[in-house]
């Protein structure tokens, strides 16, 4: 009958330290997940957005923190500008995804919900219905043109049924989202205010965006859709018989001149 060897001390004894280390290594794997510092998502955001879009003072975790909202004109830009106010978030994975709240005490009322899903094809962002009041001076942080137009007023935005995912990188638009951007004025003009405008963008099979004027002496009017992942885009700004000395340099920075007119043209 063959004799079955017997194990070493040394191997008896590496059993219970391997499953020791196994153990330590799982705790501490859980913990970064757990308690990953917020700094960690202020990373993720500069790195995703270019620079464009920062999260400044990060505190907490990841799933629960605060801090200040910041737009820059990217990476080496000098222009920044930041909400009056700080941002606070919680966020929670699912099984397909993450969920998340967040709430800026300057512009939100209740906290707005965004959900992350992972496709096969690619990811789906979905925003909860709801609305939202922000200033338009913040925009100014993110460089040409805005960092000249120096917009002042409060832009209104409201969603219903919005989602975006992107299949093989282009963005395929469900549902609805309106901004409204009350009394606008700019340094660049005298008058103050020179109007108050609307964005629709209607998701569909061939999503669109469409510009325009509610009321005021700058009248905005435009329209565009997405075509293989990007917006195209053609508008044109008038003034309003008697504000055309007080809109001309406005005029001259939005778009192209021609005559009356200025042509703009995206994409």
């Amino acid at each position: 009958m063959a004799r079955v060897p017997r194990l070493s001390r040394r191997t008896a004894r590496a059993g219970p330290w391997a499953w020791s280390a196994a153990g330590a290594a799982l705790g501490i794997l859980f913990a970064l997940i757990v308690f990953a510092p917020a700094r960690w998502l202020a990373g993720g955001i500069a790195q995703l957005t270019h620079g464009e879009v920062l999260l400044a003072d990060p505190r907490g975790t990841v799933w629960g923190g605060s801090g200040r909202l910041v737009l820059s004109g990217g990476r080496g830009s000098t222009d920044a500008a930041a909400l009056p106010g700080p941002i606070s978030w919680s966020m929670r994975p699912r099984w397909d995804g993450v969920a998340a709240r967040v709430q800026a005490d300057c512009c939100t009322t209740q906290p707005l919900s965004v959900r992350a899903q992972w496709r096969l094809a690619g990811l789906r962002v979905q925003v909860g219905d709801g609305a939202s009041h922000w200033p338009a001076a913040v925009l100014s942080g993110l460089g040409t043109p805005w960092n000249t137009l120096q917009l002042d007023g409060e832009v209104a935005l409201s969603t219903r049924g919005l989602s975006v995912e992107w299949v093989e990188g282009r963005p395929r638009i469900e549902g609805r989202a309106e901004l409204v951007a009350q009394r606008v004025a700019s340094r660049l003009s005298t008058l103050r205010p020179m109007g108050s405008y609307r964005i629709t963008l209607q998701g569909g099979t061939q999503a669109s965006l469409r510009l325009e004027t509610l009321e005021g002496s700058l009248r905005l009017a435009g329209s565009g859709e997405w075509v293989g992942g990007r917006l195209r885009f053609q508008g044109e700004a008038t003034a309003v018989p008697g504000s055309e000395a007080a809109l001309a340099n406005l005029l001259n920075i939005i778009g192209r001149r021609s005559g009356d007119r200025s042509l703009i043209s995206i994409g």
